[in-house]
């Protein structure tokens, strides 16, 4: 894979962090049960939601570096790249997961023994059988409420690499193994175990597709290969979103449908066709469509977003405390909810930008050591 004259690195897209800011703000506001704010994301308007959209990205982008570094240091030195990439994702899902778990168990604690706050978030196995727990934690298998998502991404780096060797030399051909596994999991033919009620969140040998497809597009992308049938492929996409969106009114009740159109929102754990077409589809017009660069993402909205963007991974751990405390804080005072909802949802994106802020550095980081030292 490497070549005589590596490739060059392509400039920073700033569309990409934009949107993966957006998508940050989205899954934050996802997570909180029952907010008035989760009407104004597009998961609540279409079949998929971010999660399908970041697995995408972090296909492409990783498929894109991958391709890159084997033009100069060959298939291994890629290789090796990608793999101390998954380890670093690894140790932040297990440092998650810790911190998560501290979390939980000490608010149950000062609760007296709160069982249904261990209950509901799936958080039991953690105090019966502790041992099985920390298993379930190392092999990613034991996922309570929010711990579904990072080993997703910790499996299709694994698997990229192997792929786009494939693709190197079998061309798209090398997608049929992907296709395969992800059609035995919709069959119900294979299943990845999960060591407590809640099961996987995320099914790897689903999701996998997702990544693989991802990667290849990056892949492509690096190396200038355009998408085939622009024209059809963008009718054909309007016509998924649009399908997608009267989905979405026969949900919420705003027009009278078959269940078939409910059904089709349904079983986002294994991936099902339904959303998998969606979020290629949404994808697609999205890159198509919105410039690279534009005056307006010079806004201060934009830069904003673009900067939680840039600082997805922190944002995103960040996020799910503040979901959970946001949520645990609603159920404690039903006849409060939406008071809380509307106050303390703007206030937890608002720490999220402070986050990513602190993760650029700059003059939160400066102001905090000048307060320290005065």
């Amino acid at each position: 894979m490497q070549t005589s004259t590596p490739l060059a690195r392509p400039a920073r897209d700033t569309r990409l962090d934009i949107l993966r800011g957006w998508m940050q703000i989205s899954i934050f506001l996802s997570h909180l049960t029952g907010s008035v704010f989760a009407w104004g994301i597009h998961a609540a308007w279409g079949l998929s939601d971010s999660s399908e959209q970041f697995m995408l990205l972090s296909g492409l982008t990783l498929g894109s570096v991958f391709t890159l570094k084997a033009s100069r240091e060959g298939y291994w030195g890629a290789q090796r790249d990608l793999l101390l990439r998954a380890w670093k994702l690894y140790g932040t899902q297990l440092r998650l997961f810790l911190g998560f778990a501290l979390m939980v168990l000490v608010v149950a604690l000062a609760r007296g023994g709160d069982g249904d706050l261990l209950q509901r978030g799936g958080w039991c196995l953690l105090v019966d059988a502790p041992l099985t727990a920390l298993l379930g934690m190392l092999t990613l298998l034991y996922q309570p409420e929010y711990m579904g998502i990072l080993p997703g991404f910790v499996v299709g780096m694994l698997l990229l690499g192997p792929f786009l060797w494939l693709v190197h030399r079998l061309g798209a051909w090398a997608l049929v193994p992907s296709v395969l596994v992800y059609a035995a999991a919709q069959l119900g033919w294979l299943a990845t175990p999960g060591l407590s009620d809640e099961g996987i969140a995320f099914d790897p040998l689903a999701w996998q597709l997702l990544y693989v497809l991802g990667g290849l597009m990056g892949r492509c992308a690096l190396l200038g290969q355009a998408l085939p049938w622009p024209r059809l492929l963008r009718w054909g996409a309007v016509a998924v979103v649009v399908l997608g969106f009267a989905a979405r009114l026969v949900e919420h009740g705003f027009l009278p449908g078959p269940a078939l159109a409910v059904a089709a929102l349904q079983h986002k754990e294994i991936l099902a066709p339904t959303r998998l077409l969606h979020a290629l589809a949404l994808a697609y017009l999205v890159a198509t469509l919105l410039p690279r660069e534009a005056g307006w993402m010079q806004g201060r909205v934009m830069q904003a977003l673009a900067l939680v963007g840039r600082h997805s991974l922190p944002v995103f751990c960040l996020g799910l405390f503040l979901a959970w405390g946001v949520n645990t804080a609603t159920r404690d005072l039903p006849q409060h909810a939406l008071l809380l909802d509307v106050a303390l949802a703007p206030l937890g994106v608002a720490l999220l930008w402070a986050r990513a802020r602190w993760a650029e550095g700059g003059w939160l980081r400066a102001t905090i050591f000048r307060v320290r030292t005065a």
